[in-house]
């Protein structure tokens, strides 16, 4: 049982690595053409820098998702050989993967309406004019097709069954 749970984890740890490993390949161009967005609305680019807002696999988009992977990794090659460990550390991170997973659902759910909301706060009236769904929307059709939805949805299906089914197993242990 620990040996397919481990299995999971690893799928899991490789779900994570496909985050960082597409905004590697194709975030510049989706960066390029949310800026592209932004002239054709009349907006300075340059507010996506000064709000954090980045579509590449820089800073905290490759950090998490790359030590997530790393845990979930550590995790599995306890679980391998049936390591207490291992076992005990499942029931420990993997209701947190499972949990942070739906907050980056969540996120992805509501991002025009959370970026929206972070553009009205800062009390900016250049900020307040973006249209922030043309401008999510521009950056997302710069990745390929099979990624958004395609790799996300297998992404989210491959975390969230695989973290319940290891919970499941660590269970019937």
């Amino acid at each position: 049982m620990t040996g397919f749970a481990a299995a999971l984890q690893l799928l899991i740890a490789l779900a994570f690595l496909s985050i960082p490993m597409v905004r590697s390949r194709y975030g510049a161009q989706a960066q390029v053409a949310a800026e592209a967005e932004l002239d054709r609305q009349g907006v300075p680019s340059t507010v996506l820098a000064e709000n954090k807002i980045r579509f590449d696999a820089g800073g905290h988009e490759t950090l998490v998702p790359a030590s997530v992977a790393l845990i979930m990794v550590a995790v599995a090659v306890l679980n391998l050989p049936g390591s207490s460990w291992g076992e005990l550390l499942s029931w420990i991170v993997q209701p947190l993967i499972l949990c942070g997973n739906l907050l980056i659902l969540h996120s992805q759910v509501n991002a025009v309406k959370s970026v929206t909301a972070h553009f009205v706060k800062t009390g900016d009236a250049t900020l307040r004019r973006i249209d922030v769904k043309a401008l999510l929307v521009a950056a997302e059709k710069a990745f390929p097709a099979w990624v958004l939805p395609g790799l996300q949805n297998v992404r989210h299906t491959v975390v969230m069954a695989g973290s319940i089914a290891v919970l499941i197993l660590m269970g019937l242990n």
